[in-house]
């Protein structure tokens, strides 16, 4: 197998009544599935790290196997852990993550019973001293992964990224990227994103928030990138959603302007950690930042053009390379 992509993140059990279609109740999920299916538009495998309890479907480990997705770095823990994840869009821009008997009662539907107890996760601020439970641990890392190009972190606490940014390079991987945490996103952290950012090859947060992070100190975007990219990290791309994205390099000062291909856009759930796991397959291959975010983007086109975690992976390779090509006459530098 390819060992040339490390991923890591949260795999999930997910229960989402999307915007259009069926509902996904007990499928797989979480942003690690997320990315990685984005980087498989371009890439032919890519390997996971993660953790899951005992009570974790080996079926899907096997499934994932089949996806091109090597499953040595996912640790399964003693016990039960719950990974539940309830997500419900009442229209394409809008979604609720709490009181799922409610939406099951209003849309008809009956409600899972392995939702029963369900309780959405309260958002609070990460504890700089303490990683979370389901988070994985740099002596998890097999390894062979040592041998990638470059590994992604997806959204983790602060401590997780902390410790894995740095020991993915000592080890060996010359490209690290990470999509921030929501829990140290906010003005109190922007130190600790300082500590964080140095060594590190792309930044790749969403616009709310580099907004929050910066909050009280300026509202211009490239001053925000600017000043991340002074912190040690190569490059910045700021997620816009349906607005495509900007991208900061930090050796040139170059600030691009990239729109979103348009796609018809059906669900858009991991769409940010879709363009992730794209923009580091697209980096890994030609280690151009515009590159790079125009994969990340057409991963994106696809992804959410349908539900599911593996639903960009249906795309053809060769309608990617086409949207490729009509999508790069679009960059604006500025």
């Amino acid at each position: 197998m390819d060992r040339s992509l490390v991923l890591v993140g949260q795999l999930r059990r997910q229960y989402l009544i999307p915007p259009e279609g069926r509902p996904l109740l007990d499928s797989p999920g979480g942003n690690l599935l997320y990315a990685a299916s984005g980087a498989r538009v371009w890439a032919d495998s890519a390997n996971l790290i993660a953790r899951v309890g005992e009570n974790y479907p080996r079926e899907w480990l096997n499934l994932f196997q089949k996806k091109g997705l090597n499953t040595d770095g996912i640790k399964i823990m003693a016990g039960a852990l719950d990974l539940r994840t309830f997500m419900v869009y009442t229209d394409l821009q809008t979604f609720h993550q709490t009181n799922p008997v409610s939406h099951f009662v209003r849309l008809g539907l009956p409600f899972p019973k392995e939702l029963l107890g369900y309780q959405a996760p309260a958002p609070e601020q990460d504890n700089r001293k303490q990683p979370n439970p389901d988070s994985p641990r740099i002596f998890e890392i097999p390894p062979e992964y040592f041998q990638a190009k470059a590994a992604h972190l997806a959204p983790l606490d602060l401590m997780t990224h902390s410790q894995f940014a740095p020991a993915l390079r000592q080890g060996g991987i010359s490209t690290v990227t990470i999509d921030p945490g929501p829990g140290y996103m906010n003005a109190n952290y922007l130190n600790d994103v300082r500590s964080l950012l140095q060594g590190v090859t792309a930044f790749l947060p969403s616009e709310e928030e580099i907004r929050a992070l910066f909050w009280g100190r300026t509202t211009d975007l490239w001053e925000m990138a600017s000043a991340l990219a002074s912190f040690g990290c190569e490059i910045i791309v700021i997620k816009r959603g349906a607005r495509g994205q900007f991208v900061f390099e930090r050796s040139s000062g170059k600030k691009w302007e990239i729109p979103a291909y348009t796609s018809h856009l059906v669900d858009p759930t991991g769409a940010g950690d879709i363009f992730c796991g794209g923009f580091l397959a697209g980096y890994a291959e030609t280690l151009d930042p515009v590159r790079a975010a125009l994969y990340g983007n057409i991963s994106a086109s696809f992804g959410i053009e349908g539900s599911g975690a593996f639903y960009s992976l249906e795309a053809l390779p060769s309608l990617a390379r086409a949207r490729l090509l009509s999508l790069e006459d679009h960059v604006r530098q500025l």
